[in-house]
């Protein structure tokens, strides 16, 4: 069966583009031009990814995105926008969307970020997640993170990160004892066009490394030299005497 998609889109001509290169590709998309029928149809129907366009008649694409947030949606969003503002894109990701893309993009850009994002969302049942409550939490160690409230605790105690720093821990958490090389990190949490090189990478990483060792000594992040990185989980240390 082919993977439905939802594109909310108000711009006539791009809408088609996307729904026929997506169906050329083997998806079954559909299209509304307005945030309110886009908003009705993600909460009640089952889709493997949305494409929302921010700039949306009536209910914009923010407010949309909010709401299938709140209504517990958990599809995979794309957004799509016009505007190359950072802020807004990082809004948006924090809102709770996948990734973005800035129009105009071309057609292998379009789906390679539908490819992605669809990978990440079926590997999450692979996440080394349990229930705490109905809330899912990563355990590791002294670590718990919670991705639905971007929180992480630390032998019980809350720690301050940033939301890129958080992205970063949160995807090497997901995959303890894999190599992620700096390309990935880079594609997964900044996205594919970003120009900020792999510095950017290396500075979050560092400062998240530095957060962590001065809370905990269990869950360390090592380096892989040429490479990237890994998240290890290492024995608590015996009591004397034991």
């Amino acid at each position: 069966m082919a993977d439905k998609v939802l594109i909310i889109e108000d711009e006539p001509t791009l809408a088609r583009l996307v729904s026929y290169n997506l169906s050329q590709e083997g998806y079954e998309a559909e299209v509304v031009g307005n945030g309110a029928e886009g908003l009705h149809r993600a909460v009640n129907d089952n889709y493997a990814i949305i494409f929302l366009d921010l700039m949306l008649p009536g209910m914009n694409g923010f407010e949309v995105l909010q709401k299938i947030r709140q209504h517990a949606v958990k599809t995979p969003v794309i957004i799509l926008t016009a505007r190359n503002a950072e802020e807004e894109v990082v809004q948006g990701l924090q809102m709770g969307a996948d990734d973005y893309i800035t129009k105009p993009f071309g057609v292998a850009e379009l789906l390679a970020r539908a490819s992605a994002v669809l990978r990440r969302s079926r590997n999450e049942e692979n996440k080394p997640a349990v229930s705490v409550g109905g809330e899912k939490v990563i355990a590791l160690g002294d670590l718990q993170i919670y991705p639905d409230r971007y929180e992480v605790f630390v032998n019980g105690q809350w720690i301050t990160l940033r939301p890129k720093e958080f992205e970063v821990l949160l995807y090497l958490a997901e995959r303890p004892g894999i190599v992620i090389t700096r390309d990935d990190l880079m594609n997964v949490v900044w996205g594919f066009d970003y120009i900020g090189g792999q510095r950017t990478v290396d500075v979050h990483v560092s400062s998240l490394r530095k957060k962590l060792e001065l809370s905990q000594q269990t869950v360390q992040i090592e380096s892989i030299r040429g490479v990237g990185y890994k998240l290890i989980v290492n024995r608590k240390p015996s009591s004397p005497g034991r």
